[in-house]
């Protein structure tokens, strides 16, 4: 999905409970270390050769300074600029349940 943005993450390991996989993507990706989290959406998104569960979460406590640990580009943006940065269709439906979950519309 070359040129769209989407939300960090990744595949859960086999047996690996949703929050330690978020645990784990965040620190391989963003380099970060999670304490807490609370779920906010889970989903089917239906590609044409694939279908795949995601789950959104609202990290609440962390330590460590985000970064492109892997070397991906990554871009932090306000809720209210999601609209319109070319987040990836199966992103898409996540924008509001997050502003939700995090109490404004900011």
């Amino acid at each position: 999905m070359a040129g769209g943005w989407e939300f960090p993450g990744g595949k859960l390991a086999l047996d690996e409970l949703p929050f330690d996989g978020l645990a784990r993507e965040l620190r391989e990706e963003l380099g970060v270390e999670i304490s807490a989290a609370n779920p906010v959406i889970s989903y089917m998104h239906h590609y044409a050769d694939r279908r795949v569960l995601l789950d959104l979460w609202h990290v609440t406590r962390y330590s460590g300074a985000p970064h492109s640990a892997e070397g991906q580009a990554i871009k932090w943006v306000r809720l209210s600029e999601l609209d319109n940065i070319g987040l990836l269709d199966a992103d898409k439906p996540m924008i509001e349940p997050l502003k939700k979950a995090v109490g404004c519309g900011l």
